[in-house]
């Protein structure tokens, strides 16, 4: 008797431990099968999900479709869909409040940090106790300088003066392009009604410490999209700019010849204004000025499967067919070679010798993996640098086609964003679609400089820079002009 008593107690024990096994995994498979299905439930906007642990919530946080970790509280949160406009918890919210969130802190970071150092044990000092040395020629001394100025530049509010100050309030830049003497910069502003707005902007007072230009506005408007524009030497060195507009409605799209003559008191007194002219071509991308002299008097536009050379005193015209939108163009100076980068990630030069499209117009073949959006010659035209769609960012040796050189960091997706390459002070200068702007050294692609942009990041206002040693000209303040939203700012040497 006492011993079926005790197996019995045995065996009873043995079936609660089977049950409360039994149980534990019928609740976790409850569970499991709640959070499947929760983020499928259109109610409940606010709903948490359980709780993590201290050490789940590491660095190795697992990911839950449709939940977001929050580490601050360190616990899930639902997401519904973007398109529910009552749903304050979206994926897009979240990256642009973590974005938001970086660019705060980069700009409190450079407001108390007054000088930055580019490289570890990167200062004046050792770069000039080195040069006395021996061990740094006169060029390799000059660039590194100049390496050390940038990354000390300043951040301060330019002050814009225009005859009609209201227009600035409520006009948006949409980009800006210094001349060849970064003596001046043409505008174009986006209108809230709709449409475009042109200006120049005259660098010549543009000096430290007090920083002031004056716009200078044409009554010129158009209600079209500006797709590309480029400063033309028609009558002189930039005494034109050259503008690809959109086509509307039934207006189709033109490349347009605006002297800037026609802005006010842009070119000294006595000047005779330039000529203003109109070519009817469809859907241009992208367009670029001859300074070759065997294409005078030239221009090019890359259209959808199309690249058409046009001189404009002749009204002669060059198509040359290809198999992709043509996105980027440059000439070459010292060689009659139209580079090109396609949509396809192809970049192809026409030899503009040839005048018909049969064997050999396409003088050099190089690719990258994504669509190509700026394409620019350096180094006497032995290379060329690209940047695509990817935010790849390559240097090519034309000699050899292949690339000898990759910059890190920048940041595309699928804007059509250009390239800004310095070869005299050796750096590159790229603002990508997160609206940072950053600045690398040719000679080593070194990034040397993030600078944060000073309004709060979103596609519509990506910042337009330009940037010259010699701002306003020979005598002018060295460093990089930004312009984002209606303001203007200058990154000045210290």
């Amino acid at each position: 008797m006492h011993k079926g008593s005790w197996k019995s107690r045995r065996h009873g024990r043995r079936n609660q431990r089977q049950n409360s096994r039994f149980r534990q995994h019928v609740s976790n498979e409850r569970c499991n099968t709640e959070a499947q299905q929760s983020p499928q439930d259109p109610g409940h906007s606010t709903q948490e999900a359980p709780s993590t642990s201290s050490s789940t919530a590491g660095s190795s946080v697992p990911d839950l479709p449709g939940y977001y970790f929050d580490p601050e509280k360190n616990r899930y949160f639902r997401l519904l869909p973007g398109h529910n406009a009552c749903n304050p918890l979206t994926k897009e919210s979240i990256q642009q409040k973590e974005m938001e969130r970086k660019r705060l802190q980069l700009l409190e970071e450079e407001d108390k940090q007054k000088k930055k150092l580019a490289r570890m044990g990167f200062n004046a000092s050792s770069l000039l106790q080195k040069s006395k040395l021996g061990f740094l020629n006169t060029t390799s001394y000059c660039r590194l300088a100049h390496e050390l100025r940038v990354s000390c530049m300043q951040r301060k509010k330019v002050q814009i003066h225009s005859s009609d100050p209201s227009a600035l309030a409520n006009n948006q830049f949409n980009l800006i392009l210094a001349d060849t003497n970064s003596e001046r910069l043409f505008t174009v502003n986006d209108v809230r009604v709709g449409g475009s707005k042109y200006g120049i902007i005259s660098l010549r007072d543009l000096k430290t410490p007090t920083l002031r230009v004056h716009m200078h506005e044409n009554l010129y408007f158009t209600n079209r999209k500006v797709n590309s524009v480029c400063w033309a030497s028609l009558n002189d060195l930039d005494s034109h700019v050259l503008l690809c507009l959109l086509g509307i409605a039934e207006t189709p799209g033109c490349a347009t010849l605006l002297p800037a003559s026609l802005f006010v008191n842009s070119h000294p007194a006595g000047d005779r204004p330039g000529m203003l002219c109109s070519f009817r071509i469809p859907g241009a991308w992208c367009c670029a000025w001859s300074l070759n002299i065997q294409a005078n008097d030239c221009f090019s536009t890359g259209l959808s499967r199309w690249v058409l050379v046009t001189n404009v005193v002749t009204g002669h015209r060059l198509s040359f067919g290809t198999s992709s939108d043509v996105l980027a163009q440059r000439f070459a100076v010292m060689s009659p070679l139209l580079f090109n980068g396609c949509r396809s990630g192809e970049i192809f030069a026409i030899d503009l010798r040839c005048r018909n499209q049969g064997k050999g117009w396409k003088a050099t073949r190089l690719f990258h993996d994504s669509a190509v959006t700026s394409v620019q010659t350096l180094q006497e035209e032995q290379c060329l640098m690209a940047s695509d769609m990817a935010g790849t960012i390559k240097l090519w040796d034309l000699r050899t086609t292949k690339c000898i050189r990759q910059y890190e960091g920048h940041v595309n997706e699928y804007a059509h964003l250009p390239l800004h390459v310095h070869e005299e002070e050796g750096i590159m200068v790229a603002v990508g679609q997160d609206c940072y702007t950053r600045i690398w050294s040719l000679q080593d692609a070194q990034l040397l400089r993030t600078i944060p942009s000073p309004h709060p990041t979103s596609r519509t206002s990506i910042p337009s820079v330009a940037f010259s040693s010699r701002l306003g000209g020979s005598q002018g303040t060295p460093g990089l002009l930004m312009a984002v939203q209606q303001d203007l700012y200058c990154f000045s040497y210290s």
